[in-house]
């Protein structure tokens, strides 16, 4: 679908009109829209920018960064940049429930790696992927702060340690039976 992206850049006088197909439904446009006008004025505006977008889809399409790049005078390789920099953005849709595992030094002296290898065989997926089912998206973190209590993990919001392969059973089946932890 052929869209309108209309934004006035920085100066009042200034109006960008581009076009550009994006696979975006209505409502995400929309949405977008909305985020960028609320923090198009703003100084440090991208990351909390993303943070809006991602907080009300669920993830960053990239079919956003044309409308991003516009608005702020980017380029669109500086908005995948800075939203592939950041671990915590996601560019496609994520499962039901994240399944985040430490990856940090003290996880790993822990045996987090195997903590890890476990996730992947149970689930059948590898890093930034989803089950089949849709319940559960896998990705690694890079400290959870809970250094005390290695290996660690987070689904969605709720940090856990001292991992072992029986509570990641349970995590599992927890998450799959109904909305997570």
């Amino acid at each position: 679908m052929l869209h309108l992206i209309k934004f006035k850049y920085n100066n009042e006088h200034t109006l960008i009109i581009i076009f550009i197909k994006m696979n975006l439904s209505e409502s995400q446009r929309v949405t977008i829209e909305e985020h960028v006008e609320t923090f198009l004025k703003k100084p440090g505006a991208l990351l909390p920018l993303m943070h809006a977008i991602q907080d009300s889809l669920g993830y960053i399409p990239e079919d956003s960064y044309p409308i991003i790049s516009a608005a702020f005078n980017l380029s669109i390789a500086e908005i995948h940049g800075f939203v592939t920099f950041y671990h915590h953005f996601r560019t496609s849709p994520s499962g039901k429930n994240i399944l985040q595992v430490c990856r940090a030094e003290s996880c790993q002296s822990m045996g987090s790696e195997g903590i890890e290898s476990y996730c992947k065989k149970v689930l059948g997926i590898g890093y930034h992927e989803t089950s089949k089912d849709g319940a559960i998206t896998l990705e690694p973190v890079y400290c959870l702060g809970n250094c005390a209590c290695s290996p660690s993990v987070m689904m969605n919001d709720k940090v856990i340690g001292r991992i072992t392969p029986e509570k990641i059973d349970n995590i599992i089946k927890a998450a799959k039976l109904n909305n997570g932890l």
